[in-house]
């Protein structure tokens, strides 16, 4: 797919590279600072949503700087007649940042459902992993925990170069 963006759109995209400012109205600061409103602004990126320029806008914090050390990538084998409406439960915890199905690939991972899980310590994760055991009662049929071992460089939206 081809879409074309235009100058406001380019210049959207570049004040929003290093991503949202810290404070109370950050849409209203990024269009102040593009001379737009702030719902022509959140209109072209919905719109630029709409069309694929975009997936997604959403928070990327640093786990490791708010005192997170402790992160595991939980992963679970769920009955899959249950999946869609346990996974979205999952995903609703305050603890988790993010949650998604995979397809299983079976014999060696009969995983379908992740849940990166963030904690001060691996005991404050396993207790989180233990909430979650629970709430899946028995539509779980296995479970594992693959901790981080380091931070991976996160960036957000880039225009590709033209050449």
């Amino acid at each position: 797919m081809s879409t074309v963006l235009d100058t406001t759109d380019r210049a959207i995209i570049t004040a929003l590279q290093s991503g949202l400012p810290l404070v109370p109205a950050p849409y209203a600061k990024v269009a102040q600072g593009l001379d737009l409103s702030e719902d022509d602004l959140v209109t072209r990126l919905q719109a630029m949503k709409d069309t694929g320029v975009i997936r997604r806008i959403a928070a990327a914090p640093n786990h490791y700087k708010l005192g997170m050390v402790a992160n595991g990538m939980t992963v679970w084998d769920v009955d899959d007649a249950q999946l869609s409406e346990l996974g979205p439960l999952v995903g609703a915890l305050d603890f988790v940042s993010h949650c998604y199905e995979r397809p299983r690939d079976l014999p060696e991972w009969p995983y379908n459902l992740f849940a990166m899980v963030h904690g001060s310590s691996r005991d404050e994760v396993e207790e989180k992993r233990a909430r979650i055991t629970e709430l899946l009662g028995d539509a779980l049929n296995g479970c594992d925990i693959l901790y981080s071992t380091r931070i991976l460089k996160k960036t957000g939206l880039r225009l590709r170069k033209k050449g």
